[in-house]
């Protein structure tokens, strides 16, 4: 559809490099890309628009980009596992997240991206980075996953996450996947990029040829790091450095990286990251579930490190991240003015799309894509023009959402799809699910009651 759309009379948030907002605003696109941004009685001057659409009391903004996440991750919701109960993030990992993930087919990476691709759709979120896991069946899984971002019409920066902690050999595989879809250059609205799982699974060997693959494809590259103290533990007692210190000798350090959590990191591993550029992706709400405790954000801030805000598969909606990001801190700190609403909204724009090199999508900004989300609170309790960052982080979710467009293209109108039968998909991800599920009770357990998750 290449109609052109102009969007009239709402408060639009533009987060370009000033940081305007215009009230009774409008923002036009045509064949995809914004021709128009400015108040609503100059929008004549840019021509005559197919469709206008009245937003008039609403938000018009840029899609949110998450930082990070594990589409598959939505499997567990309200699952039910017969494991012991764990006492740590490893203990996590061994218990749950590993089990799951070794009996993940391509099926269930399908069936678990269109769920996750229809719930950040509909809560405002456009564009997102996935690292999926299934160290037995890589191949091919990252075709499954491109088939379901492209049927609901989002943008996927997404990978596997190569590891060696069953063997060395499928960590090569793994690498290899991301090798071969990059190679054909993505799947439609699905771009490639390397992923590494953690330090601690991996050789310098795998760093070293994952870097390599990453700038061969001049592709962004993913690593989880520092987000339990195993981590930390690890890298020391085997190669007598701090996370960050061993990943900036392996070569994988600078504008191009982007790594997942840094909980545990000290002063030296941040002036490391913002020395070489390395972009962070900040995920609270994860952090807490697991219990891995709060990365130093103001630190990082303050140094100049950027950083975008991600889920790691956990909650879905942009909106509610970003007011995790915003509480954390100031309660960690015991600090109110540790963060301002701005500057999270930035980290969810703009910050996460420099992040993974997306120049053109974060902001609405002339030649940009056409990644727009209409919101409009649920209940207008206060006026909306005065604290707009304030209003948006504190006083908006997900289903506050309207209107979806990317590319120039309406995905979400008035809260209800348009590319797909959201409730036929639904059937299909349930039958999925639950034979997963399946598998996974299946297995023999350790515990002697469920363990009941998210």
């Amino acid at each position: 559809m290449s109609e052109s759309v102009l969007l009239k009379g709402g408060i639009v948030v533009t987060m370009d490099a000033v940081r305007r907002v215009i009230v009774d605003g409008a923002v036009g696109f045509e064949k995809g890309v914004i021709t128009f941004v400015g108040k609503s009685e100059e929008a004549s001057k840019a021509g005559k628009f197919d469709r206008v659409l009245d937003v008039s009391g609403r938000f018009v903004m840029p899609g949110l980009v998450c930082a990070h996440t594990h589409l598959y991750g939505i499997a567990l919701r309200g699952a039910s596992l017969r494991i012991r109960p764990t006492t740590d993030f490893l203990e996590n990992l061994q218990r749950i997240w590993w089990p799951l993930d070794e009996r993940m087919d391509n099926d269930d990476a399908y069936a678990t991206a269109l769920a996750a691709c229809l719930e950040m759709a509909l809560n405002g979120t456009t564009t997102f980075a996935d690292t999926y896991s299934a160290p037995p069946r890589p191949e091919g899984s990252l075709d499954a996953i491109a088939k379901a971002v492209n049927e609901v019409g989002i943008r996927g920066v997404i990978s596997f996450e190569a590891t060696e902690r069953r063997s060395v050999e499928e960590g090569r595989r793994g690498l290899e996947e991301n090798i071969r879809f990059l190679s054909k250059g993505g799947d439609g609205l699905a771009k490639g990029m390397i992923s590494l799982h953690a330090s601690f699974t991996i050789s310098d060997d795998l760093i070293a040829r994952g870097v390599e693959a990453a700038k061969k494809f001049n592709a962004p590259i993913t690593i989880h790091v520092s987000e339990g103290p195993n981590d930390v533990y690890h890298n020391i007692e085997r190669y007598g450095k701090r996370t960050v210190e061993r990943l900036r000798v392996t070569g994988l350090l600078g504008p191009s990286a982007v790594l997942a959590h840094c909980v545990h990191l000290n002063r030296r591993e941040i002036q490391l990251l913002a020395e070489t550029g390395t972009n962070v992706a900040h995920n609270p709400m994860s952090n807490m579930l697991n219990a891995v405790g709060v990365m130093k954000l103001p630190e990082m801030l303050e140094a100049g490190v950027n950083v975008g805000i991600g889920n790691d598969g956990y909650i879905f909606d942009g909106f509610e991240n970003m007011c995790a990001a915003f509480l954390i801190h100031r309660v960690e700190r015991r600090d109110p003015s540790i963060l301002s609403p701005q500057k999270v909204l930035e980290m969810a724009t703009v910050d996460a799309a420099r992040a993974y090199g997306l120049r053109d999508v974060g902001s609405l900004e002339l030649g940009k894509k056409a990644d727009i989300i209409v919101v409009r609170p649920e209940v207008k309790a206060t006026p909306m023009t005065r604290n707009v960052y304030g209003y948006l982080v504190n006083g908006v979710r997900g289903r506050d959402v309207e209107h979806v467009f990317v590319d120039g293209v309406q995905i979400i109108d008035g809260r209800r799809f348009t590319r797909l039968d959201k409730e036929r998909a639904e059937e299909r991800i349930l039958k999925t699910v639950e034979r997963l599920w399946s598998r996974l009770g299946e297995e023999p357990g350790e515990a002697v009651e469920p363990l009941r998750l998210m």
